[in-house]
């Protein structure tokens, strides 16, 4: 008894002392004192190789780790190309058949030459793959089997180091791309482009399938792409054919991240890839973090390279102006599978940052009555920002255009989809399923991007009249009046005298996408079309659209690069997809020759007024012509605490990290203030246990004292 009156007084003791402390943080307080980033993931990444990898929840870890020759400059808008491993940007030579140098615009340019003059400065992280013995031989590139049995991970070899980056290594990982073993999503489009790289891919494959067949290693080396060359150390030359300055864009990608040598051969040891010890799990670059702790079911860690080349903050006005990156030491990514959790680990300041969830989006955001959104007051209480941004996409409803009722290019036909588009009201959508997270595009490139337009300029006549400075959707009775001009008035057949019924195939089978088919019924029962929802897996609906089996169906895109032609070829004829065998990315099949010749033009101009101009005269078309209902440009919304700093939105580049800052000692502050532990109810409950032990203890020293009465007979 006496014991457990002491343990409730220490308990007690223990208890007063924390109340000033945060007993909830799930990370210890040094390490939420220190200089790292907690974020998380809710999709574990399968690939980090980036010759592979085109998953943005992947992406997020590669751009930290691998260098490609570009970057985004991170603050200027619109998008600016900048040298990232290159001591300038490429330099262009435009060949003849000959491969005579002559005028960019000369009608016999068949090769563009890029010229990449590397930085000597740049090194890799240090990793065992590049450790020499005394006579200059890879310490382990031929693992025994006694030596494997002691190696687990990367850090079981007892030796790493590191070298500098070399312009061949960006010769191999473009030879790694051609290998068809490899997969890599972008091999068919870059083959069209680099001189040689389909032969070299023909018959690379081979040799790949011949070497794995007898267990040997390929060493790329070995084998030369004929439009790519290295001319020493720090030189590489790339050979496009014809003239495509998009090429540009593509090398700020991930999939022209450089791949030494040694790194491929050492993880194509069988000992090592049965141990899952492979490229495509623990990447080796030269970017400003390294991959510390690959464990996708619980944790990842990105820790500082203390290799990283001297890189500045690329503002001359900003606290941080020409001070050396990264910032930040550590990133510690947590697996968060359900959004709940992540809010309320937010709220309390042990994520630094978070995205918006349906469920928290009423608690962390107010629509004042003209659409304008700002931060709850919870929210402003909290001093946390607000970061939102149109992203560089489109989502859109297309019509199948060789389909016998929606497809065609008859004045009819085109008045069905025009009263189609205006009736499908995009701003309800937008409010209703987006929570005003969208805004209603006017033709496929979304803002950002060159050859969008704001306002009256940039107007769908087709949809949208220009009243009061603001788009306004045209009437429903004009879209009734176009529908039964194209035949089908209040949605009746002129010529079956049956009502026009059309199918939308969606993958969307899931309980939660009931009310959004609902909605869509709803529009179209608005000019009397009934509309037939044909719902099916993804990849049976994949296979319908790719082969011209649809009707109406919903599809999108996202940027590959900021270029107007990068969303524009979507409708390019060569490029529809039952031509192509279901290759092409004009899924909507649509085909104009007066289109098709603009595009042929400006797909490979540079940004003019000339382009501009070429580019409006392609929109008026389109629109007119209708091949899609316009649909929505999503916008991007987040949050991040006060403490995170030098947070700015941006949709292209993917190694933005770097630039970021932690304010470790507010954090801290911050987290005590919002996690006070609530311990008067513990102390009453102490109380209350005290009490019963004494009232316990005197209860049963009374019976004790009737006992020994009672036996000595004194009562």
């Amino acid at each position: 008894m006496k014991m457990i009156i002491q343990n409730v007084f220490l308990f007690m003791m223990v208890l007063f002392p924390l109340h000033s402390g945060v007993w909830n943080n799930p990370h210890s307080e040094e390490k939420s004192a220190s200089n790292t980033l907690f974020t998380s993931f809710s999709l574990s990444p399968k690939r980090l190789d980036p010759v592979v990898s085109y998953n943005a929840n992947e992406w997020a870890f590669i751009g930290q780790i691998y260098e490609p020759p570009l970057q985004y400059n991170y603050l200027q808008r619109p998008y600016k190309l900048e040298p990232l491993t290159l001591t300038q940007m490429p330099t262009i030579r435009y060949l003849d058949k000959e491969r005579q140098e002559v005028d960019e615009n000369d009608e016999r340019v068949v090769y563009s030459e890029y010229r990449l003059e590397l930085r000597k400065d740049i090194r890799y992280q240090d990793h065992p793959a590049f450790v020499k013995d005394a006579k200059d031989h890879l310490l382990y590139a031929s693992l025994s089997e006694e030596a494997l049995e002691k190696i687990e991970s990367l850090d079981d070899f007892g030796q790493k180091t590191t070298r500098h980056l070399l312009a061949e290594d960006y010769a191999y990982a473009i030879k790694r791309m051609g290998v068809r073993q490899n997969h890599s999503p972008i091999l068919d489009s870059m083959q069209t482009y680099i001189v040689g790289l389909k032969t070299f891919s023909d018959d690379i494959t081979k040799v790949a399938k011949e070497k794995k067949s007898e267990g040997e290693v390929l060493d790329l080396r070995a084998y030369d792409i004929s439009g790519v060359k290295i001319l020493g150390d720090t030189t590489l030359v790339i050979e496009i054919n014809g003239k495509y300055p998009q090429f540009l864009y593509w090398l700020t990608m991930n999939f022209f991240a450089p791949i030494p040598w040694e790194a491929d051969l050492f993880y194509q040891q069988k000992g090592l890839v049965s141990k899952n010890l492979t490229l495509n799990w623990y990447p080796v670059g030269t970017g400003a973090y390294y991959l510390a702790e690959n464990n996708p079911n619980k944790q990842m860690r990105l820790v500082k390279n203390p290799n990283f080349h001297d890189e500045t903050y690329p503002a001359s006005d900003h606290e941080d102006a020409e001070k050396k990156l990264p910032f930040i030491d550590e990133v510690i990514y947590s697996l968060e599978k359900e959004s709940i959790p992540l809010w309320n680990k937010f709220l309390q300041g042990y994520y630094d940052a978070s995205g918006i969830s349906s469920e928290a989006f009423d608690q962390a955001v107010q629509i004042s009555s003209s659409g304008t959104m700002g931060l709850s007051e919870e929210m402003q209480e909290k001093d946390i920002s607000l970061i939102g941004s149109v992203q560089p996409s489109t989502f859109y409803l297309a019509f199948n255009m060789v389909d016998p009722i929606v497809g065609g290019y008859t004045e009819s036909s085109k008045k069905l989809r025009q009263a189609i588009s205006i009736a499908i009201d995009q701003e309800e959508y937008i409010s209703i399923f987006m929570n005003e997270r969208g805004m209603a595009a006017q033709s496929a490139i979304p803002p950002g991007i060159f050859g969008y337009e704001e306002g009256k300029k940039g107007a769908n006549t087709v949809v949208y009249d220009w009243v009061d400075g603001k788009h306004v959707r045209r009437s429903l009775a004009f879209a009734k009046q176009l529908l039964a001009e194209a035949g089908y008035p209040n949605g009746i057949s002129t010529k079956t005298g049956k009502p026009l019924k059309l199918h939308y195939d969606t993958a969307a089978t899931g309980p939660d996408n009931r009310a959004l088919m609902d909605w869509y019924r709803k529009q179209f029962d608005t000019l009397g079309i009934q509309l037939v929802i044909r719902a099916t897996d993804y990849n049976r609906f994949q296979d319908k659209v790719r082969k011209g089996k649809t009707q109406l169906f919903s599809w999108g895109w996202n940027a590959d690069y900021p270029d107007p032609e990068n969303f524009l070829f979507l409708l390019y004829g060569a490029n529809a997809s039952v031509d192509t065998n279901g290759a092409g990315i004009n899924s909507s099949n649509y085909k104009n020759p007066a289109f098709d010749k603009l595009f042929e033009k400006m797909k490979t101009m540079k940004n003019t007024p000339q382009r501009m101009d070429i580019i409006r005269q392609m929109l008026k078309i389109s629109r007119e012509d209708a091949p899609w209902v316009w649909g929505i440009h999503p916008k991007s919304l987040a949050l991040s605490h006060a403490w995170y700093r030098n947070v700015i939105p941006h949709a292209m580049a993917n190694n933005t990290l770097k630039y970021k800052r932690i304010d470790a000692a507010l954090r801290i502050k911050k987290q005590k203030e919002w996690n006070q532990p609530v311990v008067t109810p513990l102390i009453i409950i102490a109380l209350l246990v005290l009490l019963m032990i004494f009232s316990l203890r005197r209860i049963y020293r009374n019976r004790q004292n009737r006992v020994i009465c009672q036996e000595q007979g004194a009562c």
